[in-house]
């Protein structure tokens, strides 16, 4: 109970596993706490001068605002953030997908090749003015009980927001909307989907109905073409009672994982996250692309510190300049707005034991695994080359993820130290808990306890594969805890940038 876990020879802090009192001599070590160590929070192993960096994996996760004493409690009152330049060096090498192995999942294969996941209808709103009338027909869709009549359609998902129009219609808010709205409508996990607008909105139905010449399964409507609320609602009510038998008739059929795309997403981070469930999901993440499939990291601020790390294994110069200009981005777009990139960890992360944002950071990285970096997407752009790609996007986990299944997602996992709660309609979504102290109080929302690995019971390895046969068992029709607790109705949320006019 009084060891810690010392995750490289050359760190000078240790993370505790247990709430170790003050002067407890620690197991393994020379030196016994000066301070009560919290949970999942740092140790000074060996003396640190004032303005030394603080070393946790081997890499630098702040620098010493004081002198710290051996057994000292390191945190917010010792550590501070400094800039400091981060070496970097593209590999040029291209993934190595094992062609000879292949892995199947139950998957549902759509008219235009796609292959789904889930099987939703989707109600979606352009423009907040018609979140309202959206709400409406789901509503009257599940009271109804209709759909209990056809077994094979898992549910009707409103897509509202609080956007759509007060913007520039040539901006790039305007453009990330888009984008945004268009991998939704297009989403293979709805079967139909019903796209709903006021009509005199900036973001205008013309601009998403591109895809009426590839899919015949999306419709176009306005409310005020449509004669106003209740002839709408009744005119949609009626078309989708009249293709239910259709949306029905489908089939689970053996599909290769290479057409999973799995979100890589991380909320409620503790001391233990880059320790046990990120690296373990690096592995099953690894798995996947190994076999053919994709995952996409996202959350860009919540890499700054440790971009060197993920530069290293981009497959080209071109790749890693990608993430460099998004990064330059952010540095810019913080600044304007009064803020800055070390404006992070969030008062939870902190209580879980992270002190800054390169800390933070080094730990959100693992959850990519160690793949060639194939590409970096901006917010919301679909997926174009296989494998492990990055997504620009902010923090904030719903805005992140709605980015990451717009971009084609159709499996999530998500990370939690602190006990996040989440879904996000139409793709399932599974919960990875750190620390088997939160599994245990929260073993209803939590999918997999990945705090084995801290006690020592498996080591990552053997997680990460428990975690990819997860995936592989949820993409084929089980249910995550979220869908069990009716998480995902309420999530979608896109990314607003710029003036509202």
């Amino acid at each position: 109970m009084n060891s810690l876990i010392v995750l490289n020879k050359n760190d000078n802090v240790g993370v505790s596993q247990f709430i170790i009192p003050e002067k407890t001599k620690i197991n393994g070590q020379d030196i016994s706490t000066i301070d009560p160590i919290p949970f999942g929070h740092k140790v000074c192993l060996k003396p640190i001068n004032k303005g030394d960096p603080i070393i946790k994996y081997d890499q630098i996760i702040g620098f010493a605002s004081k002198n710290i004493t051996a057994g000292e409690h390191v945190h917010s009152h010792n550590l501070e953030f400094k800039e400091f330049d981060r070496k970097f060096q593209v590999q040029n090498k291209k993934t190595i997908v094992d062609e000879k192995v292949d892995t199947f999942f139950n998957g549902i294969l759509r008219d235009n090749g796609q292959v789904a996941t889930r099987n939703y209808i989707g109600i979606v709103s352009t423009v907040n003015c018609s979140a309202t009338v959206t709400k409406m027909i789901v509503e009257k869709i599940k009271y109804s009980n209709i759909l209990n009549d056809y077994p094979n359609i898992d549910g009707i998902v409103p897509i509202t927001h609080s956007t759509g129009c007060g913007m520039n219609t040539v901006s790039e808010g305007m453009q990330m909307f888009q984008r945004t709205i268009d991998g939704f409508k297009n989403h293979p996990n709805f079967s139909h989907v019903f796209v709903i607008g006021l009509g005199c909105e900036c973001a205008q139905v013309s601009l998403f109905d591109e895809s009426v010449k590839k899919h015949n399964r999306i419709h176009f409507l306005t409310i005020q073409d449509e004669g106003g609320t209740k002839k709408i609602v009744e005119k949609v009510l009626s078309q989708i009672k009249n293709l239910l038998p259709e949306a029905n008739k489908i089939e689970r059929t053996p599909q290769s994982v290479g057409h999973l795309t799995l979100a890589l997403q991380c909320g409620g981070s503790d001391g233990y996250s880059g320790i046990t469930a990120n690296p373990a999901l690096g592995v099953a993440a690894d798995l996947l692309v190994k076999k053919g499939g994709s995952s996409i990291l996202s959350e860009t601020p919540e890499i700054y510190g440790a971009e060197h790390l993920l530069i290293n294994r981009a497959n080209s110069q071109k790749t890693a300049d990608k993430l460099i200009e998004r990064l330059k981005w952010w540095k810019n777009y913080t600044s304007i707005n009064n803020s800055t990139m070390d404006n992070n960890p969030a008062p939870g992360n902190k209580r879980g034991g992270l002190t800054t944002i390169l800390e933070k950071s080094l730990g959100a990285v693992a959850k990519g695994g160690k793949s060639i970096l194939e590409d970096v997407l901006e917010y919301a752009e679909p997926l174009k080359n296989k494998g492990f790609n990055f997504m620009d996007s902010p923090g904030y986990d719903p805005v992140s993820v709605t980015g990451q299944v717009a971009s084609g997602a159709n499996v999530i996992c998500f990370t939690t130290g602190r006990g996040s709660c989440f879904g996000c309609k139409p793709v399932p979504s599974l919960k990875l808990s750190t620390n088997t102290a939160m599994y245990e109080k929260m073993e209803e929302d939590m999918d997999i306890n990945c705090g084995t690995i801290a006690e020592g019971k498996e080591d990552i390895e053997k997680v990460g594969n428990r975690v990819f046969d997860l995936v592989v068992n949820t993409a084929s029709g089980n249910k995550s805890k979220s869908e069990i607790n009716g998480y995902g109705d309420e999530e979608f949320n896109p990314w607003q940038v710029g003036v509202v006019m």
